[in-house]
């Protein structure tokens, strides 16, 4: 099986959209990530949406880096003619997927942002990987250390955790994921 590599081409979508090159890196950094961990387990996985979904999450921080870049960013895909897929994804990964009382309390429509498919946890999952290994709040050697020490740094760094329900979203897929993988 050949596996998936990042576009080019979508790399020029970001840029063309006006994601700036900070956020250009991050995105690529959580597609490279994504899709290592579902290389790592082994399932049968749509990698392409695992790459592309991560590498377009962020889509909307071309126009704010708000809480609403998901929704705007889903939109702007839609008008790019990105698949449906995908432009859920950017909607869905505010927060690993938000209760009906979240989107309220953000101010953003009410549906469902469940993540449905292993694909998207996994690419929510590497965008907190990404965050901890990247943003140098937490010291670690190894990338590997991220996802060993998930639980704790999630469970002492408000900003990773952000508030119970999310932290209880993210240490799932955690737990999740963790047992699908191969090492």
């Amino acid at each position: 099986m050949e596996k998936y590599t990042i576009q080019e081409t979508d790399v020029n979508l970001l840029r063309n959209a006006g994601v700036s090159e900070d956020d250009i890196a991050h995105s690529i950094k959580v597609a490279e990530k994504a899709l290592e961990i579902a290389y790592r387990t082994n399932k049968d996985l749509d990698f392409e949406l695992v790459g592309r979904g991560a590498l377009f999450h962020d889509l909307g921080k071309a126009k704010t880096h708000q809480i609403e870049h998901g929704k705007i960013g889903a939109e702007m895909g839609k008008a790019m003619g990105l698949p449906e897929g995908i432009n859920a994804i950017m909607e869905k990964h505010i927060r690993g997927g938000l209760t009906d009382e979240e989107a309220i309390e953000l101010n953003l429509p009410v549906k469902d942002y469940t993540l449905h498919t292993l694909e998207e946890r996994i690419i929510i999952y590497a965008d907190r990987l990404v965050d901890i290994i990247t943003e140098d709040i937490v010291s670690i050697s190894e990338e590997i250390e991220a996802e060993e020490r998930f639980e704790e740094i999630l469970r002492t760094i408000p900003k990773y955790g952000k508030n119970d329900i999310t932290l209880t979203r993210y240490l799932g897929y955690h737990r999740e994921i963790q047992n699908l993988l191969h090492r």
